[in-house]
């Protein structure tokens, strides 16, 4: 008995050491590959942190996308059509309900987003597509063709405005002389008490700081970009945060009853923007030099500010740069 016993804890102890060596090495594997994975992880992560900085300035778009190709796609004629009618929808809010009333102006201008974005990503401003085409999200045929369909759908708005109005005034029912479609007051001509002062200067910088806020919301609101009333929201809270600081500034500090801020170039050219009568070319544009610069180049150039501030403060972020 004591034999067998002895025979069979022999067979037992070499049995449980093969168990117990064989468990080792399960969890040795178990740990390498844990090792393994952790590394890849990490190698994987600090690659992709060097990609999304190494995308600051690089192209986003797709690269056979230009003048030759464009047009094979139909998407692009309804992505102009979502322009064209979108510009011209914010242009007769702009010119009824006017700048001063911010609130209305959100509602509208999430509802026309809303409306176009599957379209055309709903730009809907040259200072947007002017911000896209600096960083390199849409080629630059692509962008000239947004600013160009920006600027007829500004047209129709206007057009569409001007006969409304007409019908109003040749029937009677609106008298000329006290009620007028918006005109953006001319910052070189507004005179302050001080007799020689300009609010030349002033109004550009308020265009400028205006459409950066547009610009850097638009930026921020593309990494929503999969679900539309997000980017709806996020989009027109830019540019109602814009028209408040611009009214808050103008009623507290520029005391001017009139229309002086858009942030948005092809908007502004309808609101009597450009002047229509001069003595000689030297007259003209020595009016349209200031309106230029205070109400397109300015603006312009404060989207581009906007998408670049977004991008770098993304990437300082590890934030992939939504396209």
């Amino acid at each position: 008995m004591a034999t067998a016993k002895a025979k069979a804890a022999k067979k037992s102890a070499p049995a449980k050491s093969k168990k117990a060596a064989s468990s080792a090495k399960t969890v040795d594997a178990v740990e390498a590959k844990k090792t393994k994975k952790e590394n890849k992880v990490t190698v994987i992560t600090s690659k992709g942190c060097d990609a999304k900085k190494q995308k600051l300035f690089a192209r986003k778009f797709d690269a056979s996308e230009n003048i030759l190709t464009i047009f094979k796609d139909t998407r692009i004629i309804g992505a102009l059509i979502g322009e064209i009618i979108g510009t011209a929808l914010i242009t007769t809010i702009a010119l009824t309900l006017g700048l001063y009333n911010p609130l209305y102006w959100i509602f509208a201008y999430t509802a026309i987003t809303l409306a176009v974005f599957k379209l055309s990503g709903a730009h809907l401003n040259p200072v947007i597509t002017a911000g896209m085409m600096a960083t390199r999200r849409v080629s630059a045929i692509r962008g000239v063709l947004y600013i160009i369909a920006q600027i007829v759908g500004a047209w129709l708005g206007y057009v569409l405005i001007s006969a409304f109005y007409n019908v109003g005034t040749q029937s009677g029912n609106i008298d000329p002389a006290n009620v007028s479609l918006p005109a953006l007051a001319i910052a070189n001509d507004v005179k302050a008490t001080t007799e020689g002062f300009s609010f030349f200067w002033p109004f550009t910088f308020v265009e400028l700081l205006g459409s950066f806020i547009v610009a850097f919301f638009f930026a921020r609101a593309l990494n929503y970009k999969k679900k539309a009333l997000p980017f709806a929201i996020v989009v027109a809270s830019g540019s109602f945060m814009a028209m408040l600081l611009a009214v808050v500034i103008n009623n507290n500090f520029f005391y001017l009853n009139e229309t002086s801020f858009v942030f948005n170039p092809a908007v502004s050219m309808m609101l009597k923007l450009f002047p229509s009568t001069a003595e000689n070319f030297g007259e003209l544009m020595s009016l349209l030099w200031p309106m230029v610069v205070t109400h397109v180049l300015f603006p312009v150039l404060g989207g581009v500010i906007g998408f670049l501030a977004s991008d770098i403060a993304a990437n300082l972020s590890d934030q992939e740069l939504a396209n």
